[in-house]
């Protein structure tokens, strides 16, 4: 059984196997599919063989989870929280020095989050992997539910719609793609600023934003923001 340091939960077993699947990401990215409108354009005739999908990553027994290596030596972890009344899905961070992992965002009713800015995202996205999800497409749409960001460059939306033309089964990703950037996160888009290399946002629920009670310790920001840049 598959062990993360720090993270208590149930059975962790390897979801690799989902990222085959066309239909795997318009599930994945379905808390910024919101309305009738935009499922129908992400799901289409889909819409039953989606939900059936979306019943087997939520299965109490096995509780997929989705490594995203980044070349500094860190790791996310995408874990499907299957706990039968706390159903969601953790963003978490690993080092191999650290003792535990943190926690980047959480999407679930009770969510935290942003956890990333856009350059972050796309940073990541494009960092060379030997293992877990290694292509950049996927790691752009897998990370893409942390993202929260007020100040998004004029290409995202061509971005995204190439990564969702590239995996998915979405007839028109360009109207895919505007509908999850209007719609980015559970969150309120949040403002990101850098100071002394720290990235940190204005996030009312987000453990990047050090003026929260909650936020990661100093070193941590430091550290993550590292990594996710890969030292830019």
């Amino acid at each position: 059984m598959l062990k993360i340091p720090g993270y208590e939960g149930g059975p962790l077993v390897q979801g690799s196997a989902y990222l085959d699947n066309p239909l795997f990401w318009p599930v994945h990215l379905g808390t910024s599919l919101r309305g009738e409108d935009a499922q129908r354009a992400a799901f289409g005739a889909d819409w039953d063989a989606a939900m059936e999908l979306n019943r087997t990553l939520s299965a109490e027994h096995e509780w997929p989870v989705f490594n995203v290596p980044l070349r500094s030596g860190h790791t996310i972890h995408v874990v499907y929280r299957n706990f039968e009344d706390d159903q969601g899905v953790d963003y978490v961070i690993h080092h191999a020095a650290w003792s535990k992992s943190e926690t980047l965002a959480v999407v679930d009713g009770h969510f935290m989050g942003p956890g990333m800015a856009w350059p972050e995202l796309l940073s990541v996205a494009r960092q060379p992997a030997t293992e877990g999800a290694g292509d950049a497409a996927a790691r752009l749409l897998l990370l893409f539910p942390t993202l929260g960001d007020a100040q998004l460059p004029d290409d995202a939306a061509a971005v995204l719609t190439t990564a969702l033309a590239a995996l998915t089964w979405i007839e028109e990703p360009a109207v895919v793609a505007r509908m999850l950037l209007e719609n980015q996160g559970l969150w309120a888009p949040a403002h990101w600023t850098p100071t002394a290399g720290v990235w940190t946002n204005d996030g009312g629920h987000s453990f990047r934003n050090p003026g929260n009670a909650f936020a990661l310790p100093e070193r941590r920001l430091l550290e993550i923001s590292d990594a996710l840049r890969d030292g830019k």
